[in-house]
């Protein structure tokens, strides 16, 4: 209990700065011992307080008593959070791939430390430039992050673009900043024009007097709705940046899957070389691709690689995090996926019908085809637009339930009423008369 101090026997309690002594647990053993019969009711004696005009009594020393709590020792609730809300935060944490915050603060922040003769000496030896695969990986803060998905997100069903700043550290491309750009976008496209290009080095200016020294080391741009890859616009793009302006970046994000999805939905991608041909890679994970999309998507899909994300935060954005998290966690419960996202699910729907069709017509032409060896038939039955169909539709499907679900449950919270309350408003009086039967 909030303020209480255990001494041996005795409870302490405070009032106003002053101390007065509260009911013992012998004391309280002693008056439920002391019955008094009333009609059909046992009532508790209970002491009388203390009149505050009375000197109180000091607790006993210490020293003492070695059973005696400290009384310095906080709650549990005054040193970290509530376990629900830590379990809820360390769950989203771990689906968006956010590392948990570090016991050193100096640690963690090393990565926001920027050595200017690493990054000349990186810019002399152009290793990116023998080996085409150099770049493995992509560091992003929370900071950027944030940032580009709100600016995604902001612009809706239009596509929206910026730029990021920040270094190369071996393998890795470590985003730490990002800013929006003035650009004129469409629902398939982006363009920047020329007032476009005189902010980007205006902003790159005046955050270097800052004391902000990182270059521009990539772009960012959003796909509403179609997935995270590179359009042959943007293969085209990222090339010529990659030919002036390496090391450079290319981030795609879709807001409407990551509203959808619960997880942010972005991929990180460099091209390669003109006259460059990739070895076979692994075939990557499996993404859901509008029917009108397909072409473009599978053209230019063997011109750029995707390098695997992470994320880090600074102690400083592990103490915002946790403020954010307590504050705007009823506009988590009181938002609904299924509502949010009516229309992107209506067009989901309708282009899965477009694929069902366009499938059923190739395998009505498949069966008058000719014998194929079990391992082409595999192969054939792994590639064909009826599997790719029963993915999209699978997705479709668990993302609708889980909406379900989360409305089912927040009504069985908020809008059910529990038996237990129920039975306890509905129970009759236990402590009146016993009502009289007639034999």
């Amino acid at each position: 209990m909030h303020g209480v101090e255990v001494h041996g026997a005795k409870a302490w309690r405070h009032h106003g700065g002053r101390q007065a002594p509260a009911t013992s647990a012998s004391a309280l053993a002693t008056a439920h011992g002391a019955w008094r019969q009333d009609g059909w009711r046992r009532d508790v004696e209970k002491p009388k307080p203390p009149s505050p005009l009375l000197p109180l009594p000091l607790p006993p020393p210490a020293a003492s008593n070695p059973r005696v709590l400290p009384a310095a020792t906080p709650h549990r609730s005054a040193m970290e959070p509530t376990s629900s809300a830590s379990i809820a935060r360390q769950t989203w944490e771990l689906e968006n791939n956010i590392p948990a915050a570090a016991t050193d603060p100096d640690a963690m922040d090393a990565i926001y430390r920027y050595d200017d003769a690493a990054q000349a000496r990186a810019q002399q030896e152009k290793p990116w430039a023998n080996d085409p695969h150099h770049f493995r990986r992509a560091k992003i803060s929370a900071l950027a992050l944030l940032k580009m998905v709100v600016h995604a997100r902001a612009g809706g069903t239009i596509e929206v673009m910026g730029l990021m700043q920040g270094k190369c550290e071996g393998d890795a491309i470590i985003v730490m900043d990002a800013f929006a750009l003035p650009v004129e976008g469409t629902e398939t496209r982006v363009n920047a024009q020329a007032d476009a290009y005189e902010y980007m080095v205006e902003y790159s200016t005046i955050n270097k007097q800052a004391g902000r020294l990182e270059n521009v080391v990539g772009w960012y741009h959003s796909h509403p709705g179609y997935g995270c890859w590179l359009s042959g616009i943007d293969v085209s793009t990222q090339m010529l940046n990659q030919q002036f302006t390496e090391p450079f970046l290319a981030v795609v994000i879709d807001p409407t899957r990551t509203v959808s999805a619960g997880k942010v939905e972005i991929g990180a991608f460099r091209t390669y070389p003109k006259d460059y041909k990739p070895p076979d890679e692994p075939v990557s994970e499996y993404q859901t691709i509008p029917l009108n999309k397909i072409e473009d998507f599978g053209v230019h899909c063997k011109q750029y690689y995707a390098l695997d994300i992470t994320y880090f935060k600074s102690s400083l954005d592990s103490h915002l995090l946790d403020l954010l998290w307590n504050k705007y966690w009823v506009n988590t419960l009181s938002s609904s996926p299924l509502l949010g996202n009516r229309d992107y699910v209506a067009g989901q729907i309708f282009d899965l019908a477009d694929k069902l069709e366009q499938a059923e017509g190739q395998l009505a032409h498949s069966r008058f085809g000719g014998m194929l060896m079990p391992s082409q038939r595999k192969k054939e039955q792994d590639e064909s637009p009826l599997a790719k169909v029963t993915r999209d539709s699978s997705k479709i499907t668990a993302e609708q339930v889980h909406g379900l679900m989360s409305q089912v449950i927040k009504d069985i919270l908020f809008n059910s009423v529990h038996p237990s309350s129920k039975a306890s408003t509905s129970a009759p009086d236990s402590s009146g008369p016993e009502p009289m039967v007639e034999a």
